[in-house]
């Protein structure tokens, strides 16, 4: 079913149902989710009229949306939480479960046995095996990236980057080599990020989550931390020489920007070429940014929403000279999963769009564009009732979302025409 949101235009940002949220939406699910899903069962099982149709891998069905319609099948099923998804020359969809598997799903559904070759994994929380993106020359090295919860032998933990060779079978990975790791590491659970997105110059952006707990999300504002941080690398892992904190005796050379929360998403976009990122807010204040080299984004210090405790974030502010302000926020909370730009003809009305995955708002989000403002927003597929993680825009405009159940996440595939 498609929706729209009305938006409340402020002076640097657009805030998207300005309401509070009433929920720590982007943690592990809380007893209010789950006493939510079991009341939504048994309300099905009573009722039956209204509910949405199943849609097997073999079934399709119809999607409208404000500029066209498409339609919805699932690719395939019976995943354990899937978290990040790619596209691979040949049209084939990559996928990885945060439990530490990788898997390949080609166009007719048949999912591939976990790969071989993947690293260990810290499964717990958050976090796991995260995101996998295609190298841009991967027709020529069939190189892979891998963003993943990296387990220690003292057992603490934190965000690394991986890449590795497919082999020429598709089975395995090869001369798997960690490029990067997030310094320092602790034992926790939670706000890993963790996005890897090339730019056009060949650099890579990864986007890397503060920790969570109060003792060490300050860090998102030391820029000797790698906590709370956008980086951007060379592909061998060094920082490019023209990082806004080179040189800088105080300041980790690999640093593009600051004062983030959790970022989960992260797209360049197709015409400008700069990075965008969903972030995710506490109670409330998702954020939608576009990092500037050497900006501070305010977390901890501001934010739009308030402590999960119902207290106000820092001094309970929102802004503050020399912090950099969102595009968009929304309260209640959708809690941002990955983006993507959707730059095909097949849906003209969509050029330029950029889609949103939502975890707590259990629906995909198409936000229009003027310039570096959002100005519209259609929700879509809430009537699926799933949590959407992340989502993939392939060459022939057909998008892919995956579903975060942790049993039977699905690959939902949106091809356009009715």
């Amino acid at each position: 079913m498609a929706g729209s949101a009305v938006a409340m235009v402020s002076t640097n940002s657009v805030s998207l149902h300005p309401t509070f949220d009433l929920a720590a939406k982007d943690a592990v699910e809380t007893v209010g989710e789950r006493l939510g899903k079991i009341a939504l069962t048994l309300a099905a099982s009573i009722l039956l009229l209204g509910a949405p149709p199943e849609i097997s891998s073999a079934q399709t069905r119809v999607v409208e949306t404000e500029k066209g319609a498409l339609r919805l099948s699932v690719m395939a099923r019976g995943l354990a939480q899937p978290w990040g998804v790619d596209i691979l020359p040949d049209g084939a969809i990559i996928v990885t479960e945060k439990p530490g598997r990788l898997r390949v799903v080609d166009q007719d559904g048949n999912l591939s046995a976990p790969l071989a070759g993947v690293p260990p994994v810290a499964d717990e929380g958050q976090g796991g095996l995260l995101d996998v993106t295609v190298d841009p020359a991967f027709a020529g090295n069939r190189l892979l990236w891998l963003a993943y919860s990296e387990p220690a032998a003292d057992g603490v933990n934190s965000t690394a980057v991986a890449q590795a060779r497919l082999s020429s079978d598709g089975a395995t990975l090869e001369d798997l080599t960690v490029v990067f790791r997030q310094s320092p590491r602790y034992p926790g659970r939670l706000h890993f990020g963790a996005r890897v997105v090339f730019a056009g110059d060949g650099t890579l952006f990864v986007t890397l989550g503060e920790r969570f707990r109060d003792r060490w999300r300050r860090q998102a504002q030391d820029l000797r931390s790698h906590l709370g941080k956008v980086v951007r690398l060379q592909p061998d892992g060094t920082a490019p020489g023209d990082n806004p904190f080179i040189g800088r005796d105080d300041a980790l050379p690999e640093i593009w920007s600051y004062g983030h929360r959790n970022v989960q998403g992260a797209a360049i976009h197709p015409e400008t070429g700069k990075l965008w990122i969903s972030e995710h807010g506490p109670r409330g204040g998702d954020e939608l940014n576009i990092p500037q080299p050497g900006g501070n984004y305010g977390w901890p210090l501001v934010s739009h929403g308030m402590e999960y405790s119902g207290r106000p974030v820092g001094r309970g502010h929102s802004r503050a000279p020399g912090l950099e302000d969102p595009i968009a926020t929304w309260t209640p909370a959708i809690a941002p999963g990955g983006i993507a730009f959707y730059t095909s003809p097949e849906l003209p009305g969509w050029q330029g769009n950029l889609l949103v995955s939502g975890l707590r708002a259990r629906a995909l989000l198409r936000l229009e564009l003027e310039g570096e403002s959002v100005v519209h927003e259609e929700r879509l597929l809430a009537d699926e009732g799933q949590r959407i993680r992340d989502v993939a825009v392939a060459p022939d405009g057909v998008v892919y979302a995956l579903t975060d159940d942790e049993h039977d996440g699905r690959i939902l595939r949106l091809v356009p025409g009715g």
